[in-house]
């Protein structure tokens, strides 16, 4: 099964591990908001009370020189979030930011209609194991949805695993999950909190109890079994030194990622180690076995670009099994296929030793290749790259078909192929929008596939394989209360950027409205790591149409993956500059074409997206009404010290290399906030009102991150000058119990998109209708 939807876990087989930043994303005095209208316009200082900001330490003694060049960092102090300082800081900004929330108005108007419309059934597509059918359902407002097993699509169905039952509030997340061939034993990771920390348990499918089996200190791991289900190969860190720990909340640097064989029935300390990589501690690695149960693959990773090794491990050759190197205190002997970091490689299929990879090699849009893994010296192309459209995934179906995902200007496309030659075989008809999971294996006739898009909650399709015709019937559809996709319209335009190359952005809407600049909008951006923003359906920006009058809009930058590796690397690295460049290029067009205005624009991105909109702000502070920055990358100069960051080096670069500093220097969000009235913005110019957002177990990207530019955005901005112009207010909102984004209760969704959203309406002068 193949989850195009960004999750925790990773298969080798499809994909690199997801150790990268994605979301396609809470006390000093009580105060309250701006009055719409003075908000919205910017006021100048005298038209309305300035905020009261509570007192941050700074300690000007802190001073880091990289490269000759001299840069403070008066609160490093905030990078440690046990101290009493940095507590008492997060506690007197959670209550600024109560204070400002409790004056939005419509906020329970919000909070009243998102959870109208999110109290819906939703369903993920049905997958086999054995002689079984597994599948994930919410009831609608349940906080984590429920695995239901059933003996047939028509029988009736039984709760499996239900994460419900596991905490009071929701926040113990099913992360990860396998089960065994067949289909006997469920092996699945929950994290707590929203951190990336996994303990893995197992479960006997039958009687529905889980087993003594307990493995701790996973991160970033898929779950692979051996065929004969004596057990399974996942990742894992070594244990921390801290006795007591709250895992998610420490800083640590993640380094010796390895790869362990658990015996079903045994102590992790029993663990069989497989690999493991002393002498490149920032590796990451994982092991898949084939679906024909022949091989271990084992891939590994330098980062978060798309490349890998790839070694091959043949279980029969092992005389004594796997269980043997226990014993021995050896590795598993893997053979090096591919020992560089120049291309990726994913296993699509094998046939006996044939194997076929989905490659990006000399393919920045990826294809297909055919080689013998005993005699590598000839590979074959069997789907070439296509000119335009970017090869996303390629899954085997019924015996020697393909199924294979294109992405075209930035909508899906799906197409049966031949798995000898690669022919066109059948073009699957599907709307405009985005496939996000195909559930299918080799043997199968039949094929669950999931479709979203911006005024779609969710089809999932079946298709049978065996007719003439492949037949695409709807298996189940999600239907929203009270939503009617006839009163909205989306339009894909293209937008030329600084350098005249053109940024697609989708814009949603109420159906025929007057483009007079009158209409609040939101304009949402990603554009790192190779991923991409396809059409997907939410309903809190349906809300924001249908009551507030929004456009919303989502540009697909570069640096994101629309377009293949190249789209990808001319917005990483020297390139960076190109994504800030193609997001105010998007602002400037939803301006110049009648949308909006300026003080009627706000901007929104999270992670990754996060440091996007950080660094837009900085830019060109006249542009937007308001910003919000969800757990963003804002020091760019320190982010490779914590937990996994270092793997965000092959899309940044790295302040240790004096090239790469002066990359990083020039837009880190920390490093450059300026008072737009000192700069050539002019006198009554402030920054727009900005809402950062984190949370307490958010190990991805550390809360440091938005804690130090909050204190910085706001003594630069509001308290290190009398009379400041600033009014615009500048707050965070810091969460606890929740982490980067995954495994997120539905009650703390809500209670976030009503935050965020009843701030921006508030600022933009946005006004409810029923």
């Amino acid at each position: 099964m193949l989850l195009k939807s960004v999750c925790l876990g990773f298969c080798l087989s499809r994909r690199p591990p997801n150790f990268g930043i994605h979301l396609h994303p809470s006390r000093c005095c009580r105060l309250s908001i701006l009055p719409r209208a003075e908000a919205a316009m910017g006021s100048a200082a005298g038209d309305t009370a300035h905020l009261s900001y509570p007192p941050a330490r700074r300690d000007d003694s802190v001073v880091d020189v990289y490269h000759g060049v001299p840069v403070a960092d008066p609160y490093r102090w905030l990078e440690d979030p046990e101290s009493e300082d940095t507590k008492e800081f997060v506690a007197s900004q959670a209550e600024l930011a109560d204070s400002v929330l409790a004056g939005c108005a419509d906020r329970e108007n919000l909070r009243r209609e998102v959870t109208r419309l999110f109290d819906h059934p939703r369903h993920g597509a049905p997958f086999r194991r054995g002689d079984k059918y597994f599948y994930f359902h919410n009831s609608g407002l349940q906080a984590q949805s429920v695995l239901y097993v059933q003996d047939s699509l028509d029988g009736e169905a039984e709760v499996l695993l239900d994460p419900n039952t596991l905490s009071k509030d929701g926040r113990i997340a099913l992360s990860t999950y396998s089960l065994s061939k067949d289909g006997k034993y469920i092996a699945y990771g929950l994290s707590e909190s929203g951190s990336d920390w996994v303990t893995i348990r197992v479960m006997n499918v039958a009687d529905k109890q889980p087993l003594s089996d307990k493995l701790s200190w996973v991160k970033f791991s898929s779950i692979s079994w051996t065929h004969d289900g004596k057990g399974f190969f996942y990742g894992r860190y070594p244990a921390p030194r801290e006795v007591k720990l709250d895992a998610g909340t420490e800083t640590n640097i993640n380094l010796n990622h390895e790869i362990y064989y658990h015996v079903m029935g045994s102590d992790q300390s029993e663990d069989i180690l497989c690999w493991k990589d002393p002498e490149h501690p920032k590796y990451t690695c994982g092991a898949s076995v084939t679906e024909d149960g022949k091989y271990i693959i084992l891939g590994i990773y330098e980062g978060c670009d798309p490349v890998n090794k790839l070694y091959y491990c043949e279980i029969s050759t092992l005389p004594q099994g796997i269980e043997w190197f226990k014993e021995s205190k050896e590795m598993l002997p893997f053979v090096k296929l591919i020992d560089n970091f120049d291309a990726q490689y994913q296993v699509v299929a094998n046939d006996g030793d044939e194997f076929t990879f989905l490659t990006n090699k000399n393919a920045p849009k990826n294809k297909l290749v055919r080689v013998d893994i005993k005699k590598p010296e000839l590979w074959t192309d069997i789907l070439p790259e296509h000119e335009r459209d970017v090869l996303e995934s390629a899954d085997v179906v019924n015996g020697n078909q393909l199924l294979v995902c294109y992405m075209s200007d930035v909508k899906h496309i799906l197409q049966i192929r031949d798995l000898v030659t690669g022919n066109l075989l059948h073009k699957l008809p599907l709307e405009i929008g985005s496939v996000s999971e195909i559930s299918c294996r080799r043997e199968d006739t039949k094929v669950f596939i999931g479709f979203t898009s911006f005024l779609s909650p969710g089809i999932i399709y079946r298709c049978n394989l065996t007719s003439a015709i492949p037949e695409m019937k709807i298996f189940r559809e999600i239907s929203v209360p009270g939503f009617d996709r006839t009163n909205f319209e989306v339009k894909q335009i293209f937008v030329n950027s600084k350098d005249g190359i053109k940024i697609p952005m989708f814009v949603m809407s109420k159906k025929d409205i007057e483009l007079d600049g009158s209409h609040p909008t939101l304009l949402y951006g990603y554009g790192g790591f190779n991923i991409s923003l396809t059409p997907s359906f939410s309903v809190s920006r349906v809300v924001l149409c249908k009551n507030m009058g929004f456009v919303v809009c989502v540009a697909n930058i570069r640096g994101g993956g629309e377009y293949g590796e190249e789209w990808h690397k001319a917005g990483a690295l020297a390139m960076k500059q190109n994504c800030f460049d193609d997001f105010i290029a998007c602002a400037e067009l939803l301006i110049s074409a009648g949308y909006t205005s300026s003080r009627q624009l706000c901007i929104e991105g999270g992670s990754n997206g996060g440091l996007l909109i950080a660094a837009c702000v900085n830019q060109r502070p006249d542009l937007f009404g308001c910003a919000l920055a969800h757990v963003g990358v804002m020091d760019m100069l320190r982010f490779h010290k914590f937990t996994i960051g270092h793997a965000w080096t092959t899309d940044y670069g790295c302040s240790d290399n004096e090239e790469e500093f002066h990359w990083l220097i020039k837009y880190s969000p920390l490093h450059n906030v300026r008072r737009p009235w000192e700069q050539s913005f002019g006198s009554c110019c402030q920054y727009p009102a900005i809402m950062l957002l984190t949370a307490d177990h958010d190990d991805r990207v550390v809360p440091l991150h938005s804690l130090k530019l909050l204190a910085t955005l706001q003594y630069v901005m509001c308290t290190s000058i009398e009379d400041t112009p600033q009014v615009n207010p500048i707050i965070g909102r810091i969460d606890c119990k929740s982490g980067h984004g995954a495994g997120r209760p539905t009650k703390k969704t809500i209670d976030e998109v009503v935050d965020r959203y009843s701030f921006m309406a508030n600022i933009l002068g946005a006004s409810w209708t029923e």
